[in-house]
């Protein structure tokens, strides 16, 4: 499980850094990840300090922090 998040961490990491900011929905679609994963690995990069999140509206974007 834990390789599991690692691994759609490291996607979403490439993601927002080929694609820039995001919302979580727009993440889950482009990469086709089921909810949970893209809850737990947001949760792991998090974590680590390496996402910043942005409300806008009633949406959250999610982008690298630099």
């Amino acid at each position: 499980m834990k390789e599991s998040i690692g691994d759609t961490a490291g996607k979403i990491w490439s993601y927002l850094d080929e694609n820039g900011e995001s919302s979580i929905t727009a993440l889950k679609k482009n990469l086709e990840l089921r909810p949970d994963q893209a809850t737990m690995a947001i949760g792991w990069l998090a974590r680590e300090d390496k996402l910043r999140f942005v409300t806008k509206g009633k949406s959250v974007k999610i982008s690298i922090n630099n």
